[in-house]
């Protein structure tokens, strides 16, 4: 089985859908996809996504289930007025200060993570994830393992940058803030986690491409910037960051 993690395409914030360029980004997304051979299709329901997804699904004809769960995570941090409350967009001198952002078991232990909601989220979204493997695919989680009868399935789910770090960080069990703060995932950027089952009936989930964009530049397309604080300084303490990472 595969599972593709999508970012939706540079988004206009302003009116939750796409700028002109995301519009040509999810087109060359959609060609792309259509060599995928993909099975399913779910996909948040937030507007930005909805356009995104859009061209595909017209394409290959596929239904799609619209998710809520799907939505950029909502989680918070309990942090002291003024700091940033939103757990993918902490400065690097607060996160690499302390042991508990660095394992999962730590971050989901973690007082800021806990008292703002962040945890419960995490394991709200994580819990509908493996409610889907299920219900859909007969795989069931066990530790980090998914026990059931495996398919060759590919399977798309179009969400965000925040929520598609989280499921990878559920399907591989590293720390989100590894993820949301070492890693990059370019609008309309395609994650691949693809199963490996080394005994019958029992599968784990290897990530064999993060953020990849190669439709873009096979099409003449610029990676957006959108979700990445400036190369260098820019002399405001680096709080611009070059778009929303959401």
């Amino acid at each position: 089985m595969k599972i593709l993690i999508i970012r939706h395409a540079e988004p206009d914030y302003s009116v939750d859908s796409l700028t002109e360029k995301g519009f040509c980004e999810a087109e060359l997304l959609s060609q792309f996809l259509m060599s995928l051979n993909i099975s399913d299709v779910y996909c948040s329901t937030m507007g930005r996504a909805q356009a995104t997804a859009k061209p595909f699904l017209e394409k290959s004809g596929l239904s799609v289930e619209n998710c809520d769960w799907l939505r950029e995570f909502g989680g918070k941090l309990a942090v002291p007025e003024g700091e940033r409350p939103l757990p993918w967009d902490i400065l690097p001198r607060v996160w690499q200060s302390s042991d508990g952002y660095f394992s999962l078991d730590g971050w989901l232990g973690n007082p800021a993570v806990v008292k703002g909601g962040a945890a419960d989220e995490y394991r709200r979204v994580t819990a509908e994830f493996d409610n889907v493997m299920k219900k859909n695919y007969g795989l069931e989680r066990d530790g980090l393992i998914y026990k059931g009868e495996n398919s060759d399935r590919t399977i798309a789910f179009f969400c965000h940058f925040a929520l598609g770090s989280v499921l990878v960080s559920h399907l591989t069990g590293i720390s989100p803030v590894l993820l949301w703060q070492g890693f990059n995932m370019p609008p309309s950027a395609v994650t691949t986690m693809r199963t490996e089952e080394r005994r019958l009936g029992e599968v784990i989930f290897r990530c064999c491409g993060f953020g990849d964009v190669s439709h873009l530049r096979m099409g003449g397309e610029p990676v957006s910037s959108m979700g990445m604080f400036p190369e260098l300084y820019i002399g405001d303490d680096a709080d611009t960051s070059c778009g929303s990472m959401i």
